[in-house]
């Protein structure tokens, strides 16, 4: 931000647009909504403030006028095995009493039917719906002693803390082959519980417990936080069933005696919303006509948002951030509080062009209670929505920061700014479209949602799989890579190992040979151009800063008085490359750090592939936990550019793209196929299908109600096809143009 001053209307929705990177979050969320929070939390007892989250305080002048801000992010809800849509949303709750209240025969009150309280879960998986069971086959090699890594399980190799629970117990004889043990050897070794021994050796912790190794991994690394770290090993060993007790219900048996109107809880939970919504319509019971009513205005509100086809019973956890987003904007249309401020990061993300005009209308209708709406956005649907907008630039990073505009939206079409004269542009097609030079035939595909699809897959050219959120897209993904099995780069927004460590110089693997050079030109050791050793600065450790904890207060960060910052120590920062210390260059922005080693290809190549994909406004020294998903998959096919005859499988790679933007991939895009590469992406944003060789346009709605292909063909003739919701909306962009 470039010191700017800008004014926002009330009860009106506000648009910020403007190029990836140019200052947007900047202002919008860690300015206004920062502000917002940190004043509301000191309204709160200081006891009260060391639990809230602190926000810390903006580097703004003033703020003025400011209402309580309410932040809907893109952000997935955390991977708790007992959140489902239901208890997250608090439907869950209301059904409970429901039930309690109505269902035939009594069982007791609402507790009882919680799969999350010892009253209601069924005892074999405790409310979970499903067991682990372990394979012990995969576990051991039968053919060594525990001496020679018998128990072939990460982290209980030999010379590990848990592998010396076995070898230092004195119940074995750990130079014995596994298959020469008897039967209660193995049973010790494999299944014993927590127990104290008898007689243990000296070498044996006094205070240890001895146990099993098959209960010891469910207890210790199952479900605890360690099985991130494990995910590939525990997925060799581990067979997930659903629970033979309650047949994934979660609950008790006594709990399904209890119905209403021929269904008990777990019927009702099974049900997607839509049919729920039917169930509660055939509710007369007087005493239940406020429990109804308070579930239907719930249930409605998600339904009129486009969340019709979720299940109640559908894991937290397997929501989309745009899914998990609609939830919240539907939870705050049946608020009572108004004159709030509601800040809004990308709603269209992950939204078909139909969806998005389900939530322009929920937008309107939070608006007109009474509330402001500000929006980031690139959209050009969303930002038609705007009854004003403020456009940051012109350009990213530090070339941004600045208000290039603030107006209506036909005063933005009547300007003269970038995200202007972009919005006015018509959809092209592309012509000629490129052959396909081999089809992967996909035949009678069932997986999720799919409903016997058969559909011919193009090869050596640009495909776009299109389709509303929860159509059955990413299953025919799934469907694909289980064809292709391993002749594939997959460039899904998944995480990419990013911590507060991990840099675009990281991740690119040229940090290293950034050392090196600067080692070379200086005769040094290159541990001192590392801030985690030899160079970092003494006082802060390398981190650049110094945190003092304030108890209830926020924590105050200060810029190292020592490094001001640059986390080297004075050493380190007294050598120099072309005038520049290491600090220097890990501040530069990729283009300029591009021209800067031109004359070192190990360092130059990577850089320039970051700018093909857009990503040449990060700095070198960049945390990868400021990005976006978009941003870490375009960084993730950084790495992948030199490739080629291969396939490429794409997840929305413009999540997060300006209107420009987007220009620069499509030629990358072009410059991929050209190379002898297939691309194949699932996708939204109408630049992309329009330009792409062939559309598989999925639908017609979601869950259950999709899984088909409405469409296989050319975008452009799909606009001929009243069937396809995709080339409709192509043919209503281009008549609104």
């Amino acid at each position: 931000m470039q010191h700017i001053d800008v004014r926002l209307p009330k009860h009106a929705i506000t648009v910020f647009a403007g190029l990836s990177g140019s200052g947007k979050s900047s202002l919008v969320f860690d300015t206004i909504a920062a502000e917002s929070r940190r004043e509301l939390n000191e309204t709160f007892p200081s006891f009260t403030q060391q639990y809230l989250p602190k926000f810390g305080q903006p580097r703004v002048g003033a703020i003025n006028q400011l209402p309580v801000a309410i932040v809907i992010e893109q952000k997935r809800v955390g991977k708790n095995a007992r959140s489902t849509l239901a208890t997250y949303t608090g439907i869950y709750s209301l059904l409970r009493l429901l039930f309690s209240r109505i269902g035939k025969p009594f069982i007791g009150y609402s507790d009882t039917f919680s799969f999350n309280l010892p009253q209601g879960m069924c005892p074999t998986c405790q409310g979970l719906g499903y067991v682990d069971d372990i394979n012990v086959h995969k576990l051991i090699d039968p053919t060594k002693s525990l001496n020679q890594g018998a128990i072939t399980f990460v982290s209980f190799g030999p010379d590990t803390w848990r592998w010396r629970r076995y070898v230092n117990s004195g119940l074995f004889d750990n130079d014995k082959p596994l298959k020469d043990y008897t039967k209660s050897e193995m049973d010790t070794l494999l299944y014993a519980p927590q127990h104290q021994l008898k007689n243990a050796p000296p070498q044996w912790p006094r205070t240890a417990l001895y146990e099993g190794v098959v209960p010891r991994i469910k207890r210790s690394i199952i479900g605890k936080k360690e099985a991130q770290h494990h995910q590939a090993a525990l997925a060799e060993i581990v067979t997930r069933q659903p629970c033979p007790t309650c047949h994934g219900t979660r609950l008790r048996p006594a709990v399904l005696t209890n119905h209403i109107n021929g269904l008990n809880i777990a019927d009702v939970l099974a049900m997607d919303l839509v049919h729920v919504q039917q169930f509660l319509s055939g509710i007369t019971v007087p005493l239940a006509k406020d429990v109804v009513r308070e579930l239907q205005g719930k249930i409605g509100s998600l339904i009129d948002i486009g969340l019709g086809y979720l299940m109640l019973d559908r894991g937290t956890s397997s929501l989309s951030g745009g899914e998990t987003q609609r939830i919240k904007i539907a939870k705050f249309l049946t608020s009572a509080l108004v004159d709030m401020v509601y800040i809004l990061d990308e709603p269209s993300v992950g939204l078909h062009p139909h969806d998005i005009e389900l939530i322009k209308k929920a937008l309107r209708r939070l608006k007109d209670k009474g509330n402001t709406i500000l929006i980031v956005e690139h959209n050009p649907e969303l930002i038609a929505l705007a009854d004003y907008v403020v456009e940051i630039g012109p350009g990213a990073g530090t070339a941004g920061g600045r208000v290039t505009f603030t107006g209506t939206y036909p005063q933005l079409l009547a300007g003269n700014t970038l995200t202007g004269r972009l919005l006015q542009e018509k959809l092209t097609f592309r012509d000629p479209v490129r052959k396909a030079a081999a089809t992967v035939p996909l035949r009678h595909v069932t997986i999720h949602n799919l409903k016997n699809v058969d559909v011919d897959v193009p090869l050596g050219v640009e495909t776009v799989i299109s389709g509303v959120a929860g159509s059955g897209k990413s299953s025919l993904m799934a469907a694909l890579r289980d064809h292709l099995q391993d002749g594939y780069i997959d460039l899904a927004q998944g995480e990419i190992g990013a911590n507060i460590r991990s840099t675009p110089a990281t991740y690119l693997d040229i940090l290293d040979p950034i050392r090196k050079v600067f080692a070379t030109a200086n005769h040094v050791s290159t541990t001192w151009f590392s801030y985690n050793g030899r160079g970092a600065c003494p006082l802060c450790k390398g981190k650049g800063v110094t945190i003092t904890n304030m108890a209830f207060m926020d924590p105050v960060v200060q810029v190292c008085e020592q490094c001001h910052g640059q986390r080297y120590n004075d050493q380190a920062l007294s050598y120099l490359y072309h005038g520049k210390t290491i600090a220097d260059v890990l501040t530069m922005p990729i283009t300029a750090a591009a021209d800067f080693f031109a004359d070192v290809p190990a360092i130059a190549a990577p850089l320039q592939h970051m700018a093909r994909v857009g990503l040449d406004y990060l700095t070198l020294g960049q945390p990868l936990t400021t990005l976006s998903g978009g941003e870490k998959q375009r960084l993730n096919l950084a790495v992948q550019l030199n490739k080629t005859g291969t396939v490429y499988l794409l997840d929305e790679p413009t999540a997060g793209l300006h209107l420009q933007d987007v220009k620069k991939l499509l030629t990358l895009f072009d410059d991929l196929v050209a190379a002898g590469n297939s691309l194949i992406i699932v996708e939204h944003n109408l630049q992309v299908i329009c330009q792409a060789d062939w559309l598989i346009d999925m639908g017609p709605d979601a869950g259950i109600y999709g899984g088909q292909v409405l469409y296989s063909g050319t975008p452009e003739a799909a606009m001929h096809v009243a069937a396809s919701r995709t080339g409709q909306a192509l043919k209503a962009y281009n008549a609104s143009r």
